[in-house]
């Protein structure tokens, strides 16, 4: 099986690393394993440039990499280290603790073991980061998180990172059932606690707005590039006030039992009682109807008041209580 460009390349920046003496084209051809396979099923011209190539994409890269005089005089490589190393990474204490707060920000994504690792080196090199005494004492209040618990979040990440359509079921709030759904995946923002994905909707022929909480069953990678352009700059947070109704000013109506959820009269804008005649039917008296500010978070929020909250609207907050319960029963 043919091996990897990447792999070829990789295996070739060793040995010119490696090396203390500078290898002749030979030499190495004889050393990397794709060379001499390609030895076996190409041409001697096919395979010097494909070595070129390979030595020309190094050097794009930016590996140093000196031609000198070789052995029986033909031309040598390699890569000397010293010519190859980074210079020594300063920070002042403020960047150290910028740096410190950003990697804490995706404890729960996939970027958890790099940014840790990353943080690691940076200690061992004696930089101060945000968790080191008087770095972190004028940020020992900010704890940033965002919440990544969609399962959807990371094969959405790799496709906006790589440009590759996708394939997904989604629900509409209104909606009883999924429908399919072919996007061109531009961006993920996340936004009053949930994430959303931004991008284009082969079948609708328009962008669209997704959230990731109500993408049902695995995501699917497609072959192809993108048939539409993506916009300098995508406006996720507007769409959402637009089409999702979560604008600032939007409210939510629930009924919450009399004697129960105090944080929520307090938030509430107003409070009326529910006559026993208004009750719904074998819905006891001793309820309230509560009129609230419908932002961040306010599914989660509702959930933890349990049989005591009941979301009358808007039917979205309405059926995400109803899933977030769903979930935890099933739990």
């Amino acid at each position: 099986m043919a091996i990897a460009k990447a792999e070829r390349l990789m295996n070739l920046a060793l040995c010119l690393l490696e090396t203390r003496r500078p290898l002749t084209k030979r030499e190495l051809r004889s050393s990397i394993e794709a060379y001499l396979e390609a030895d076996a099923t190409g041409s001697d011209e096919a395979v010097n440039r494909m070595f070129e190539r390979d030595k020309d994409d190094l050097r794009e890269l930016g590996l140093v990499i000196e031609t000198v005089d070789g052995i029986d005089g033909e031309l040598g490589y390699l890569a000397r280290r010293d010519s190859n190393r980074l210079p020594p990474i300063t920070l002042d204490p403020e960047e150290a603790a910028a740096l410190g707060l950003a990697a804490k920000v995706w404890q729960q994504a996939r970027l958890a073991g790099a940014a840790s690792g990353a943080l690691q080196k940076l200690r061992a090199a004696g930089m101060p980061l945000a968790d080191e005494p008087y770095a972190s004492e004028p940020h020992s209040a900010l704890e940033p998180r965002i919440p990544t618990h969609e399962a959807a979040f990371e094969p959405l990440m790799l496709a906006c990172r790589d440009r590759r359509p996708v394939v997904f079921d989604y629900r509409k709030s209104n909606a009883a059932r999924p429908e399919r759904r072919t996007v061109e995946p531009w961006i993920l923002e996340c936004w009053r606690g949930h994430w959303y994905l931004a991008g284009w909707d082969r079948d609708r022929a328009a962008e669209r707005v997704f959230r990731l909480s109500r993408i049902t069953g695995r995501v699917r990678s497609r072959a192809g590039a993108f048939t539409a352009e993506v916009p300098d700059h995508v406006t996720v947070r507007e769409t959402v006030e637009t089409w999702a109704g979560e604008t600032a000013t939007s409210t939510a109506r629930i009924r919450l039992r009399a004697g129960h959820g105090y944080p929520l009269r307090a938030k509430a804008i107003s409070i009326r009682p529910v006559s026993e005649e208004g009750a719904a039917d074998g819905e006891p008296a001793g309820w309230d109807e509560l009129e609230i500010p419908y932002g961040h978070g306010l599914d989660a929020w509702l959930v933890e008041f349990g049989p005591d909250v009941v979301v009358l609207e808007p039917a979205e907050l309405r059926a995400d209580v109803v899933e977030r319960l769903r979930a935890v029963a099933n739990g």
